[in-house]
């Protein structure tokens, strides 16, 4: 795989403090080259302005003549103009003579070519320009018009320039500067030669290393690209083998539920039989019964219980023989179904187990499309659940009263637990559009994981803790088959629970 095209572009941000430095220390190192060159040519124009503005001819200086000069300008007086002109004229002439007569002969004194007033004001009558003077010598041939220099002084508070044009050193001078400058030349390129391969060298393995760095990280990102796909990959695949595992509980759930169908199927047949010899004595005693009136209509409560008894069993076993998930759905009245199931437990409830059952259902009909004996066994399953776990609460507190250590402690968790009572409440009411269903316990609730975990087939607490009347108690079946009809009704089940605190199943429907 060929590596990309390296992108110059995005390190110019990183080498460009390296570049501005580089820049700015050969700018420092040109300055100090021509600061130490010029400071010849620097020095000659300072003493230049020093001699054109302190220099007094007469009593004044030529500043203080042209300040003058630039007044009278603006007064309009002709006649002290006039004066004033010849006066800075005869004060240029001064300033020059010496500078023509011993021209060549002393090297420290300039050669002057022209000295004027630089004034924008208007110019004296009879006179072509302001004050002015000019050298009768010839200016210097073209090889050496390099060597001619210009002087410019303000004066007047800025209103007028004194100008200058001097030479004022002689052509050996003028090479040996030259030669200096040339000296400082060779160190700074022999310097700056080797400093910009150095440089280069560095900007170089810089890029290259950051052109590594960046091979590095596509690797990287491959690498994590594999990774990511391979994880993908297993997780697929275990997803796949999850979905294959829910069929296969699903099925076995299916023929679990077919073979409790055959067991209650057989179980159905054997008590059938048994009610029929007690139907046929029951019926012959009360067609010979010669008895009271009380005993007569004891007998017919009798038949009319196992009647009842026999209509109860044979709903049982058609609920216990369906697969849960193949539903017969109708028009089902819920608040119907659950006042039907309370009043068949109510009673029994009290005087068997001590629980007391409530109920808080509508007058009004509450319709849902429902299976009618799946959602029966489904609320009963949950009454039973919800008994159990009260039977568990109460040994607890009988084991917890039993084991205190003072007597008095004792004896008052005894009675506490003796007048302790399992309740169990049903409450149906609309949240908005949906139909909620409550069956609320105080019994020894559940922990996190319990309420994670108990509708699961199989999953249970009780078989090992919670004992009624000497059996065994708990399968593992009865929230897994709620589970499974809710889920098959469209329903959503909620728990709330916390251990010692009873649970709450919250059952949502839709209305038809």
């Amino acid at each position: 795989m060929t590596a990309p095209p390296f992108p110059f572009w995005r390190h110019f941000g990183r080498l460009a403090p390296l570049a501005m430095l580089w820049i700015a220390l050969v700018c420092w190192l040109g300055w100090l080259l021509y600061s130490r060159t010029a400071w010849t040519e620097q020095s000659d124009e300072q003493d230049m302005r020093e001699w054109l503005n302190e220099t007094r001819v007469f009593r004044k200086s030529l500043p203080e003549l042209l300040a003058e000069y630039v007044e009278l300008t603006s007064q309009g007086d002709t006649e002290r103009l006039r004066v004033k002109f010849d006066e800075i004229e005869a004060h240029l002439a001064a300033l020059a003579e010496p500078t023509r007569k011993y021209s060549g002969k002393l090297p420290l004194f300039p050669e002057l070519y022209r000295i004027g007033i630089a004034f924008d004001g208007p110019i004296p009558a009879g006179r072509s320009s302001h004050p002015s003077w000019v050298s009768p010598m010839p200016r210097p041939g073209a090889d050496a018009q390099a060597r001619v220099r210009m002087v410019d002084s303000v004066a007047a508070g800025g209103r007028a320039r004194i100008q200058c044009e001097y030479r004022i050193h002689t052509n050996h001078r003028f090479e040996e500067e030259e030669r200096a400058r040339r000296y400082w030349q060779i160190p700074l390129v022999v310097f700056l030669v080797p400093a910009t391969g150095v440089a280069g060298l560095f900007a170089f393995r810089t890029l290259r290393r950051e052109r590594q760095r960046e091979l590095d990280q596509m690797e990287a990102e491959r690498s994590a690209e594999h990774r990511e796909r391979e994880l993908l990959q297993t997780r697929m695949e275990a997803e796949g083998r999850a979905a294959e595992a829910e069929r296969s509980a699903l099925e076995l759930k299916s023929q679990l539920y077919a073979s409790i169908g055959i067991m209650a199927g057989s179980y159905a047949h054997n008590i059938k039989n048994l009610l029929v010899r007690p139907n046929d004595l029951l019926a012959r005693c009360l067609d010979n019964a010669a008895g009271s009136a009380e005993q007569h209509g004891m007998l017919e409560e009798v038949k009319s219980t196992l009647g009842t008894v026999t209509e109860r069993l044979q709903q049982i076993l058609r609920t216990v023989r369906r697969d849960p998930t193949r539903a017969d759905m109708m028009k089902l009245d819920l608040a119907a179904l659950v006042r039907e199931s309370h009043q068949t437990w109510a009673d029994t409830a009290w005087d068997k187990w001590k629980l007391r059952i409530a109920a808080d259902l509508p007058h009004e009909p509450f319709f849902i499309s429902g299976d009618h004996s799946h959602l029966q066994q489904a609320i009963e399953n949950l009454i039973f659940n919800a008994r159990d776990a009260t039977f568990e609460m109460r040994n607890l507190l009988r084991e917890e009263a039993r084991t205190a250590a003072e007597p008095e402690v004792r004896k008052r968790r005894l009675l506490e637990s003796a007048g302790w009572k399992g309740e169990v409440s049903l409450r149906l009411r609309r949240d908005g559009p949906q139909i909620v269903l409550e069956i609320a316990d105080n019994g020894i609730g559940m922990t996190d994981e319990v309420r994670a975990n108990c509708l699961k087939t199989h999953f249970t607490t009780k078989r090992d803790n919670a004992l009624y009347e000497g059996y065994s108690a708990g399968m593992g079946l009865g929230l897994s088959f709620v589970a499974v009809v809710l889920e098959h009704h469209g329903a959503k089940l909620e728990i709330e629970s916390q251990p010692r605190r009873g649970a709450i199943f919250r059952i949502r429907f839709s209305p038809m």
